[in-house]
């Protein structure tokens, strides 16, 4: 695995989400509310742990109502325009994320084809389209880590 989560990485989280992470150990972890919503949102990264025989970059992200994992995030994108950091991680041509919006609230999307995020998205339905556009922020990630 070539990508890293260091601290300096942490901090450009910190200011999209407009958070501030506490480190203990090799674990990164926030806290998010949204007053006006009532929602809280744990958000813990975990750079170069044992995940199985391998190591790689674990994304936790905890909620009154859900609990959801990215195992070996392999880039992430923050967005201070949209206010959101995309997590990815790619495996067989097929892309994984999770968004996390900084009021709180987050997306997964699971097992996404690569050659989505280069489609056409008026020709896709709108159960698709959906996950090609909000993962395309994310498509030179890919290209990045082709190259590698």
């Amino acid at each position: 695995m070539n990508f890293k989560i260091d601290d300096q990485k942490i901090k450009d989280i910190e200011k999209v989400l407009n958070c501030k992470f506490t480190k203990r150990g090799n674990q990164y972890r926030t806290v998010l509310y949204n007053e006006e919503s009532q929602r809280k949102l744990t958000l813990e990264i975990y750079p170069d742990i044992a995940i199985g025989k391998k190591e790689g970059n674990l994304v936790s992200v905890f909620t009154s109502s859900a609990h959801a994992q990215l195992h070996f995030c392999s880039g992430f994108v923050a967005s201070e325009m949209l206010g959101e950091v995309t997590f990815v991680g790619e495996h067989g041509g097929h892309l994984s994320g999770i968004i996390i919006e900084k009021d709180a609230a987050f997306s997964i999307y699971s097992n996404v084809d690569n050659d989505l995020l280069t489609e056409d998205f008026t020709k896709l339905g709108p159960e698709v389209m959906l996950s090609g556009i909000a993962l395309s922020l994310a498509e030179h990630l890919l290209d990045e880590n082709i190259q590698k």
